[in-house]
């Protein structure tokens, strides 16, 4: 699969910006001061520690894993925890790599490299606070596995919405399905609970319903596949 939005590059860039920028120095000089063990004072800004924790920025493996704890221990603050998460990304990527990119579930591999940065965003600011000795590594087989159920629940949508695109007769029997469609009347998901049961208990075509909502079919399978891995699945 090929990535269609070059989202790492966008991250680079911006890191390029944020990572110099006035709050990124005044994280640094905390960062420094707070571990002073880790021999930080000669940097300026977070960029510069992200450069010194690449193969090449003249740290050893030991000393790099020392510097990542200490981040991890500081991501309550937004700063470090986007320098942390820059850090991360190769990681990232070799996570998505392991798993296609999601390969045959999703079609754009963009899609999966976006939720993986989401989904590691996310364990940050859970484990913000810890101190691991192993922090990357830790991280990186954490988002292994929330990214592996995230494909797992897109497949099993995707099945869902598959069948309902080539089955078009409407289900005969009550199931507890239906009954958690009813439960959304006259919630704010009363719109896409009530397009669900249109495809799924009327039998009613995508583009038959599509048009009733005046919406795109592409954009409404969309909204009824995460309306299923969120509240159905």
């Amino acid at each position: 699969m090929t990535l269609k939005n070059d989202l790492l590059g966008q991250m680079r860039y911006e890191w390029l910006h944020v990572g110099h920028a006035p709050r990124a120095r005044a994280a640094m000089a905390s960062l420094a001061e707070g571990h002073r063990d880790l021999d930080l004072g000669s940097l300026n800004d977070l960029y510069d520690v992200v450069s010194l924790l690449e193969a090449r920025g003249g740290r050893n493996v030991l000393e790099r894993a020392e510097i990542v704890r200490a981040l991890l221990e500081e991501a309550g603050d937004p700063e470090i925890h986007r320098a942390l998460l820059q850090t991360l990304i190769p990681g990232i990527v070799s996570v998505c790599r392991q798993l296609r990119f999601g390969d045959g579930i999703v079609e754009d591999a963009s899609e999966t490299v976006g939720v993986a940065l989401g989904l590691a965003s996310e364990l940050l600011t859970d484990w913000a606070g810890q101190s691991r000795q192993y922090a990357a590594p830790d991280i990186l087989s954490a988002l292994r596995g929330r990214l592996r159920r995230w494909l797992l629940k897109e497949k099993a949508a995707r099945r869902t919405i598959s069948y309902f695109d080539q089955h078009d007769e409407p289900a005969r029997e009550a199931s507890p399905l239906l009954a958690r469609l009813h439960s959304f009347r006259d919630s704010k998901y009363d719109r896409i609970a009530r397009l669900t049961y249109a495809r799924v208990y009327e039998g009613r075509s995508l583009r038959e319903v599509a048009a009733q909502d005046h919406s795109a079919p592409a954009t409404l399978q969309k909204e009824l596949q995460h309306f299923a891995v969120r509240f159905l699945i």
